[in-house]
């Protein structure tokens, strides 16, 4: 069967007269048939920059974060939910489903059925990138392995995403909390002597994503040169680790265990949260003696700058106990909003600890627009963070339904290769 046809290397993407603005990643067609956070999220971020990306999901359940609530989302097209005990529905799609699945076409395919699993094989034929997190093998009975894929499409780049690689680890499963504790993060995480924790948000999911894009995006501008695609690995350990930066490279140029210190750094003072009126806390972070000078000057104390167990960073760092007491004696006298408006002022890095709907209306305030809206009756989505002069993230779109756009796509691919992707409804 012939392949369909690849842009030249050289070619970028053209505005048509009249139309929107190019994307970095238009004509790219991503298929995504990965499942919770990361694989997800790095395939919404291609969306972003304006590839076509098709979710491929079991049918009947979908992806296993459509179930991952409360909090749900009513389908604006299905039967009214049943509200819960606070008002909110306990029925319909997660809101943790559609974090990560915005502007994608929606597919239900169920690999172990013949004509769905040779609809699979078409889709990875036609894709220029292909997103899994299956365990390490499995795919190989639906001819979706790499080495299948490659096969049929030698310029298909293959992201394979697992939390421990394909060796030794490939049969453990891949969560996001266990390769946190596992991965020496919760050791570095909470209060010195307290109960080891975990970030508040699914971090390492996250920093695999984009790892995953990034390694996709290298992947398409080496096949922009050579026509060749080519197998991303990325496992959510070895993102962890390489997230680690100074406590990995502290531990090894010392071989010694970091351990936590709660908001504190363990190689800058003061870089911490401190304790303002009434014990309200105040994020100050002090990068150099020129910021340590200004804070002191700002609090009416500049002698401290001058105290010779604050002078150099190296100082304030084996001195904190004393530095802490003696900026948080100063810091009492006010508040943390009153105090940061102060330090802003004197360019010493500072801010309130603030709640997520506090620092949205921050983002709101400083004109970055954080939340974007995709339709009627169904929740925004939080804004790309990407900002591209000449080639502007798209306009999200609403995440799909399950199984939304299926029937129009598996026609599309029960036809002739070289047919363009049916428009959206």
């Amino acid at each position: 069967m012939p392949q369909p046809p690849r842009p030249p290397a050289d070619a970028a993407p053209q505005p048509p007269a009249g139309g929107p603005p190019a994307r970095a990643l238009d004509g790219i067609l991503v298929a995504d048939f990965s499942r919770v956070l990361a694989g997800p999220l790095a395939a919404a971020t291609l969306a972003d920059l304006g590839a076509e990306v098709i979710k491929v999901e079991r049918p009947g359940t979908g992806d296993d974060t459509r179930a991952w609530g409360p909090p749900f989302v009513p389908d604006p097209e299905g039967p009214a939910p049943e509200p819960d005990g606070d008002g909110a529905p306990r029925r319909g799609t997660a809101a943790y489903f559609d974090a990560a699945n915005r502007s994608k076409r929606g597919l239900a395919l169920d690999l172990g059925d013949p004509d769905d699993a040779a609809a699979a094989r078409e889709l990875a034929r036609r894709a220029d990138v292909l997103i899994e997190n299956f365990r390490p093998g499995s795919l190989a009975r639906f001819g979706l392995d790499h080495t299948a894929t490659r096969a049929a499409n030698p310029g298909l780049v293959h992201c394979t995403i697992t939390g421990f690689g394909a060796g030794p680890g490939a049969r453990l499963p891949g969560y996001d909390f266990v390769v946190q504790a596992v991965g020496g993060l919760m050791s570095i995480t909470g209060e010195p002597g307290g109960t080891p924790l975990k970030a508040g948000v699914a971090l390492v999911d996250v920093l695999t994503a984009k790892d995953a894009a990034t390694g996709i995006l290298a992947a398409l501008r080496h096949r922009d040169r050579t026509g060749e695609g080519q197998l991303v690995e990325v496992n959510l350990l070895s993102s962890l680790l390489g997230s680690l930066v100074n406590q990995a490279s502290g531990h090894l140029a010392t071989g010694r265990d970091p351990g936590p210190m709660g908001n504190r750094h363990p190689s800058i003072a003061p870089y911490e949260t401190l304790a303002c009126r009434d014990g309200e806390l105040l994020a100050v972070a002090a990068g150099n003696d020129r910021q340590f000078r200004a804070l002191t000057q700002t609090l009416g104390a500049p002698e401290l700058a001058d105290d010779i167990r604050f002078v150099r960073n190296q100082d304030r760092v084996q001195n904190r106990t004393d530095l802490i007491k003696a900026l948080e004696n100063l810091l009492a006298a006010d508040t943390p909003q009153t105090w940061a408006e102060r330090l802003t002022a004197a360019s010493v890095p500072c801010g309130p600890v603030n709640t997520l709907s506090e620092a949205l209306a921050l983002a709101a305030r400083l004109g970055l627009d954080p939340v974007t809206p995709v339709g009627e009756g169904r929740i925004p989505q939080v804004t790309s963070p990407l900002r591209l002069s000449g080639t502007p993230v798209t306009q999200p779109s609403a995440p799909p339904r399950l199984d939304e756009n299926g029937p129009a796509l598996r026609t599309w691919l029960s036809g002739p290769a070289d047919h363009p992707l049916p428009p959206r409804a």
